[in-house]
């Protein structure tokens, strides 16, 4: 299986927030911008406002897999990065696929 590329610097971020265009559902919160490549870059942020580190990390890692099984579908080209809402912390695994899903819909870079 092919790694997932990653934006991991706090740089990296940066320049998707300032430069990139977002939207948002009760869950999650997208930021997206072009990145000239033929790959996507993808960054996951989860809040202190969320929870502790085991209600962020678990947050984080149902983030991760849905990306993971919808991330193949969506266009290439874009540094993406996901911000989890407070809401999300009682959301199951489907929930934020569905909401990943949502947002990669709503910007067009999911058929």
């Amino acid at each position: 299986m092919e790694q997932m590329l990653r934006l991991k610097k706090n740089i990296e971020f940066k320049k998707v927030y300032d430069k990139g265009n977002s939207m948002a559902n009760r869950q999650l919160v997208l930021f997206m911008m072009k990145n000239g490549e033929d790959f996507n870059r993808v960054g996951f942020s989860v809040s202190k406002k969320v929870g502790n580190s085991v209600v962020r990390n678990r947050v984080k890692r149902l983030m991760k897999e849905s990306f993971r099984s919808v991330g193949p579908a969506a266009a290439k080209g874009y540094d993406l990065v996901f911000i989890a809402r407070v809401n999300i912390k009682e959301a199951s695994y489907s929930d934020v696929e569905k909401a990943m899903v949502h947002l990669l819909r709503k910007s067009k870079l999911l058929k």
